[in-house]
């Protein structure tokens, strides 16, 4: 037995000796090795001294536009000015920076920087000489061509099961709501057409705001916010918060979702003579009520297939309205209507296109009047190209079949053609 200890405590002193030599012969790659480790650990505490926030998230957007519009009918005189004012080829730029920080992981304040060059008379801004062709990513602040303002600022957080509570100074009426019924488009063009085929309850208004959504077994949800355009101004007599000059909206929405389709019923109290239903006819904007309210109503869906290829996804929306009448040749009743598709992977995968048709709002009844002949079409076509993971490529056609419908003289025609290739770079 003795002999054998030995033995072992010999074999182990052995293999220490022959371990402390492999650690002398490899002494010099581990101080390389740990002066590496020292390095990229004073690296990260730089990253961590410099970083912004570790519960921030920054996503961008920026948007390149370029191209122009085109007039065309029997009206020389609406022809002749409209060219002049807004047929030059521009190139304008939209750019979003949007800050999501979570101080519970629950929780979410956004706040949207973001600057642009689309106003003045700049024909994707303005929408031309009717306003209904305005871009969705038309951007222009207060202060002029790229100041950087603050274009939203608000905090959502959950209060109970099902529950989220949203509030903030500068918040939209969509950012409030449980559901968009709609799938269309994945990258917008025409503004009108992302207000699910009704402008007025769909109005997007932004301001001070507050609101609920609740979402419930099944898909079933239900919102309920107030917005105030307004509601900055401390002077009732100009504006606030739900005074008779807050150009405030409220809203109720019940929607049900599901995989691949969304339907969902909106109704929209808003306060007229503040411009909140800017999708709407010139003839329709000129002779609404300044006072008073409209009511607004909509309905709205969507379906999607389960493989994407040929057959297209589908959205549907629908619009009527009903507006406090003071004087005659007031709108009293006004609708709208949108119908959209879009096709994924056509010709390359990766790549979408689609086609939207509808009517902004038009007026249907005037007060002491016999029915206003306000009607239009307004259509758009695109195709993007997804270039990479982060750079889209969109050209896109736009055709307004009387935009400046109530304001045409008998027998005249005017329509106005639009073609555009806008760049998205995402990041």
């Amino acid at each position: 037995a003795a002999a054998l200890l030995n033995a072992c405590l010999d074999s182990v002193t052995g293999m220490t000796d022959e371990l402390k030599r492999l650690i002398r012969e490899f002494e010099t790659e581990l101080a390389i090795i740990k002066g590496r480790v020292d390095g990229l650990e004073a690296r990260v505490g730089e990253l961590e001294a410099t970083q912004f926030s570790t519960t921030t998230k920054l996503k961008g957007l920026a948007s390149f536009v370029t191209g122009g519009n085109r007039f065309k009918g029997s009206s020389s005189r609406l022809r002749k000015n409209s060219n002049a004012e807004f047929g030059g080829t521009v190139f304008n730029y939209d750019l979003q920076l949007a800050l999501e920080t979570s101080f519970g992981g629950k929780d979410q304040l956004i706040t949207v920087l973001r600057a642009g060059n689309f106003g003045g008379d700049g024909p994707f801004g303005t929408g031309g000489p009717s306003g209904l062709a305005a871009l969705e990513i038309a951007y222009q602040a207060d202060a002029g061509p790229s100041a950087l303002a603050i274009d939203k600022l608000f905090y959502s957080f959950p209060l109970g099961d099902g529950i989220t509570i949203t509030a903030g100074p500068i918040v939209g009426q969509e950012d409030m709501l449980a559901v968009w019924p709609s799938f269309y488009p994945s990258d917008p063009i025409l503004d009108g057409f992302t207000m699910n085929g009704a402008p007025a309850a769909y109005n997007k208004n932004k301001g001070a705001g507050v609101g609920l959504s609740w979402f419930g077994r099944n898909g079933l949800s239900a919102s309920a916010n107030y917005v105030s355009a307004n509601g900055a101004l401390s002077d009732s007599v100009e504006g606030g918060f739900a005074t008779d000059n807050a150009a405030g909206t409220g809203t109720v929405q019940l929607a049900w979702d599901g995989e691949g389709w969304t339907i969902a019923a909106i109704y929209s109290q808003i306060q007229n003579g503040h411009d909140l239903i800017a999708y709407a006819t010139p003839f329709t904007q000129e002779h609404l009520s300044h006072n008073g309210v409209t009511h607004a109503f909509g309905l709205g869906g969507a379906w999607s297939p389960e493989r994407d290829g040929w057959l297209p996804s589908v959205s549907l929306g629908w619009g009527t309205n009903s507006s406090d009448v003071e004087r005659s040749g007031e709108v009293s009743a006004s609708q709208s209507w949108t119908v959209a598709f879009e096709w994924v992977d056509v010709f390359i995968d990766g790549n979408s296109a689609g086609m939207a048709v509808g009517q902004p709002v038009f007026a249907t009844d005037l007060k002491g009047s016999d029915e206003p002949a306000d009607g239009q079409y307004i259509w758009e076509w695109w195709y993007q190209f997804q270039v990479s993971d982060a750079i889209a490529i969109t050209p896109a056609v736009y055709y307004l079949s009387r935009p400046l419908s109530g304001n045409i003289k008998n027998g005249e025609t005017f329509q106005q053609l639009g073609a555009l290739v806008k760049t998205s770079f995402s990041f």
